[in-house]
């Protein structure tokens, strides 16, 4: 088992950049993929989840260089020119490619089988599969979870579906099995959501309307190559945006090339609601997507309660809002978070445990917390386990900012599938985080 080891720091500062959008690298191999010609993607985070999604495709048949870590060379199957793979397509911890691959796999005319590692066979695929069943897929889970066993070989067929729970990986997974559809697809969510997939099947010549939050697809003949820069992953930059508003030096700490789409960054609205001093530069545009650098300065934060419409837009930031919100004046209530308890972990749970062995007030709500900040030093000490979750370690790392003495965080080898290098980065700007074990 590896762990983390966070000692006191004093302050961060400097200029850094994060590592390329983890949803997005996901989706710009699938699309290049079924595309004709061939596609270049630089900017390609090189994570243990991505790399699932990458290796998939390959046994899927689709030719993929890689001539360095974050550049990828895709040579386009077409839609229909997918193969059947030799064996069981391992997602590793990859929540997002399982339920993609979900979509785009009940459309194909062969046999397919998702299987993940411990923590992703317990995840629920049921949201995912129910609308490809009415669709006319043939898709079958284990009592909800892993295996996802698909038949293939069915007609699909366009439907209007309501999803229950904003969701942008099941909505993706609907859109994917849309392409092969006989009739548009219409998906309606509840509340905004990430739509990475609708900006980059456009960018692939798919025709594609959005109402609201209503979305429509058109089936294509084909999709068109494309040539994409992949942003900085905002929800990466997340642990460093609150690291520079509890600590940074009096410049600020900058973080360059972030992608600022408007479905992942409630997170801003959220700490500027807080007081955070948060400064974007140079905003544009790369390809489907907006960029921007953050200047981000230490700041005075105050409690508050969390506006319901901006938990969707900040569903994976909300473990390191939680050291935020214990570092505030008074208190901060978020709810409406229940999709927490699903994701890599229970991350209610996992960070309500972590804040306590830590001496932070807070109430568990089933869908959220109530944390009553405090100034200062606003963490003791101690041990903390992120359940293998990825967030939950790397959140915890950004405590030691405030903390009174170190904090050993156990079982951190999942940081490596969203945020490869998330150490050394943390030091090259003033935290004193260190990797332990074999």
């Amino acid at each position: 088992m590896r762990d983390f080891q966070a000692l006191p720091a004093l302050r961060v500062a400097g200029t850094m950049s994060v590592p390329g959008d983890k949803s997005i690298s996901h989706r710009a191999l699938m699309l290049s993929g079924l595309a004709d010609g061939i596609s270049e993607v630089t900017g390609f985070l090189a994570s243990e989840d991505c790399l699932a999604t990458l290796h998939a495709m390959r046994a899927l048949g689709v030719r993929i260089d890689q001539p360095s870590a974050t550049h990828v060379i895709v040579q386009g199957s077409g839609l229909h020119g997918l193969k059947r793979a030799s064996q069981a397509l391992d997602m590793g911890n990859a929540g997002t490619a399982m339920r993609l691959f979900t979509g785009l796999l009940a459309a194909q005319e062969f046999p397919s089988t998702l299987i993940g590692d411990a923590s992703l066979m317990k995840r629920p695929m049921e949201r995912v599969a129910k609308p490809l069943r009415e669709m006319g897929a043939d898709v079958r889970t284990r009592d909800g979870t892993p295996p996802v066993e698909i038949s293939g070989g069915r007609r699909l067929r366009g439907i209007e579906y309501t999803m229950p729970v904003a969701s942008a990986q099941v909505k993706s997974a609907i859109l994917l099995a849309g392409l092969y559809a006989d009739g548009a697809t219409t998906v309606t969510a509840p509340a905004p959501n990430r739509d990475h997939s609708e900006r980059m099947l456009l960018n692939c010549g798919v025709r594609l309307t959005t109402a609201g939050l209503r979305t429509t697809l058109y089936p294509p003949q084909r999709l068109e190559q494309q040539r994409l820069n992949v942003p900085g992953d905002f929800s990466s930059a997340a642990f460093f945006i609150v690291a520079g508003l509890l600590g940074a030096a009096n410049e600020g700490l900058l973080i360059r090339n972030v992608g600022m789409n408007p479905t992942r960054t409630g997170l801003l609205d959220i700490l500027r609601g807080m007081g955070a001093n948060i400064e974007i530069q140079d905003a544009r545009a790369s390809g489907a997507e907006p960029v921007a650098d953050l200047r981000v300065r230490a700041s005075a934060l105050a409690g508050m309660e969390v506006p319901a419409s901006l938990v969707p837009l900040a569903i994976d930031e909300i473990p390191v809002l939680f050291i935020a919100a214990a570092c505030a004046r008074g208190e901060t209530l978020i709810t409406g978070a229940e999709e927490l308890r699903v994701k890599e972990s229970d991350r209610i749970a996992a960070m309500s445990a972590g804040l306590g062995r830590l001496g932070v007030a807070h109430e568990v709500l089933p869908d959220g917390m109530r944390i009553e900040g405090r100034t200062g030093l606003a963490f003791s000490g101690g041990e903390v386990d992120s359940h293998g979750d990825h967030r939950v370690a790397m959140s915890f790392s950004i405590a030691s900012l405030r903390a009174a003495g170190p904090i050993l965080i156990k079982d951190v080898a999942n940081v490596a599938t969203s945020f490869p290098g998330f150490v050394d980065l943390a030091r090259s700007v003033g935290l004193d985080v260190t990797e332990l074990g074999d």
